[in-house]
């Protein structure tokens, strides 16, 4: 069993673009703490264990495997900022609790952000970002800014970095458990469906294409995260790719998630997250998913996605 709590030294940051915001957490250097309880004694030990910074070194991202996506997201997003309230509060009851996080909110509403009071060693930063017609568009610009923000304020600030959307709420704990090179979360209606159903982007002339009869999971585009580095790596790599599709005039069927699902076939994430960590209210009672820890809001898509 396995509680972790983090020191002063650690930092999270967190951004979301607000109507269809998303939720970006980093950490730098910092020192876990934590019980080990061995199973041949009944005396807990205290374990400290130091993680250190260090330039980015890494040459492979994931766990490659040789050659051989169904939901919508927020648009644009005049109504996203509804949900931002219970959205918040809810992070800070059950999110990286006693850790050093820093939200970073995207919208082209600031003024419409609810007031929220942060916990100690939490913060939150505003920044406006232009109105776009299409909720396609602004789903996909995430990647980028995600890049961007890495590159010119993370990089030097934090360790860990998470994006989510925020037509979400936390019901539960979300720890240091989830923390890993590369973290994925199985998309919630797709956690019990065979290979074949999968919706990924099928075109061979999309970059974003997998072919039939490859695959492991199919994952959400609402939440992912891992470590800078890898993070860097996928978001670059995913914002590369769509733009040689807009160049040829293809948009994959699911946007981003459909480009996440094909960086995460050849390079496999390093920490997959059932859908107890992204699920959906208007499926609670599903008797699979016994905990639910963070969960989509039901809303009505028409309204909150002009031309969905």
């Amino acid at each position: 069993m396995l509680r972790s709590r983090v020191s002063k030294h650690l930092r999270f940051g967190i951004s979301t673009p607000c109507r269809n915001v998303s939720f970006v957490a980093a950490i730098p250097s910092f020192r876990l703490i934590y019980l080990n309880t061995n199973q041949s004694s009944c005396k807990p030990q205290i374990i400290e264990k130091v993680i250190t910074k260090s330039k980015w070194k890494l040459k492979n991202f994931g766990l490659r495997s040789s050659q051989g996506l169904l939901y919508n997201q927020p648009s644009a997003l005049v109504r996203y900022t509804r949900f931002l309230k219970d959205f918040l509060e809810s992070a800070e009851q059950h999110y990286f609790v006693g850790f050093r996080v820093h939200y970073y909110l995207f919208t082209d509403l600031p003024e419409e952000v609810p007031e929220v009071k942060m916990g100690e060693n939490h913060s939150l930063t505003v920044r406006k970002v232009p109105s776009m017609n299409r909720w396609q568009d602004i789903s996909m610009g995430r990647m980028e800014i995600l890049e961007k923000l890495i590159e010119n304020e993370l990089v030097s600030e934090a360790d860990y970095i998470f994006c989510l959307d925020v037509d979400t709420k936390f019901y539960g704990r979300w720890g240091a458990e989830t923390l890993g090179r590369l973290v994925g979360v199985i998309h919630p209606w797709y956690f019990d469906a065979p290979r074949d159903q999968f919706t990924y982007e099928r075109r061979p002339e999309s970059q974003a294409y997998v072919p039939a009869g490859e695959g492991d999971y199919y994952f959400t585009g609402a939440a992912f995260g891992g470590s800078l580095e890898d993070v860097h790596h996928l978001t670059k790599t995913c914002r590369k790719q769509m733009n040689i599709d807009v160049a040829n005039s293809i948009e994959a069927i699911w946007h981003e998630e459909s480009h996440l699902n094909k960086y995460f076939l050849y390079n496999k994430p390093s920490k997959l997250l059932s859908p107890e960590y992204l699920w959906r209210d208007i499926n609670a009672g599903v008797a699979q998913i016994k905990v639910v820890r963070f969960s989509h809001v039901a809303k009505n898509n028409t309204e909150v996605r002009p031309n969905a």
